[in-house]
């Protein structure tokens, strides 16, 4: 199964300490992925931001929003253990406890809702973000969302771009992600009017011991398998094994098939997935706002 939200967690998280004895954070953690019977690589999955796992993310906020309620408390960094409050609410065996069970306790409401006023019309009663994500994966959600937006607007000016210059736009793309030399000698745009089915030629190392095969076509349309047989073929003449077909569109299942079917190595990169690496890769964009989330510093505290 995946990883419950934070809410799911709140009663496995007093189970886990309802000795009354002080437990560590990690170990509270391994004891609810046990009780859920988590895999392993559900233990290991990581936010999307990639800073840290999703496990460990949302037993964290469920301490955070216990420790705010008053049914656990601080006793050390990192550690905690629960308060007679905590055991009460444990006394009737409860299947699971909401953020609605805990805005009952004054303390919790007034920290949950202090910078977060009800909207007019809003209902209590409707489950939104902000009930099942914590805030790091609804700031993941928001930044995804923005970013699709942009890739969007991104794949407008694209489609509107001289297809030679498409083609160069593609190398461009493929040296920031780390194929080619140096930048003078990473790319071989060929000419327009004579590729023979290739328009760029890009080392797979700094050595040039491998070369990839480009295809870039800036079309409306989407593309079939004729498309690709034609590129394979291409790929062949030059004896090459490895090709990257990139379009503005989309691929047809009968594209998809083929390529996934054929001996050389062709990776298909539609209009959506080149949009998102263009963002990622820092192709035509520029950065608008930077937030940064802070953390304590642990070995500040060691060292004093």
């Amino acid at each position: 199964m995946a990883v419950p939200d934070f809410q799911s967690m709140f009663v496995p998280f007093l189970n886990a300490i309802s000795d009354g004895q002080e437990h560590a954070i990690k170990d509270v953690a391994n004891t609810i992925a046990d009780q859920m019977e988590l895999s392993q690589e559900d233990r290991e999955e990581v936010l999307p931001s990639g800073s840290q796992r999703r496990l460990a993310n949302r037993v964290g906020w469920a301490r955070t929003h216990l420790k705010h309620a008053q049914l656990i408390e601080y006793t050390g960094r990192g550690v905690m253990k629960i308060t007679p409050q905590g055991q009460e609410a444990l006394a009737g065996k409860p299947a699971a406890l909401t953020l609605k069970d805990l805005d009952q306790f004054p303390e919790h409401f007034s920290w949950h809702h202090k910078k977060a006023p009800d909207k007019p019309n809003s209902s209590s009663d409707v489950a939104t973000d902000s009930d099942t994500l914590t805030p790091e994966e609804r700031i993941a959600n928001l930044t995804a969302e923005l970013n699709s937006q942009l890739a969007e607007e991104l794949l407008s000016q694209v489609r509107s771009m001289d297809p030679y210059k498409f083609e160069q736009l593609v190398v461009d793309l493929l040296f920031a992600m780390g194929y080619g030399g140096s930048r003078a000698e990473a790319a071989n745009v060929t000419k327009a009017s004579n590729d023979e089915g290739i328009d760029g030629i890009i080392s797979h190392d700094r050595l040039g011991l491998d070369m990839i095969y480009i295809q870039a076509k800036r079309w409306q349309e989407n593309i079939g398998r004729k498309e690709i047989q034609a590129f394979v073929g291409a790929l062949a003449g030059k004896q090459a094994s490895k090709g990257v077909f990139i379009t503005t569109s989309s691929f047809r299942r009968t594209a998809v098939e083929y390529a996934e079917a054929v001996t050389q190595k062709v990776v298909l990169i539609d209009g959506e997935r080149l949009g998102a690496l263009m963002i990622e890769y820092d192709i035509a964009v520029s950065r608008s706002q930077t937030f940064t989330l802070k953390k304590i510093d642990t070995d500040y505290f060691d060292e004093v």
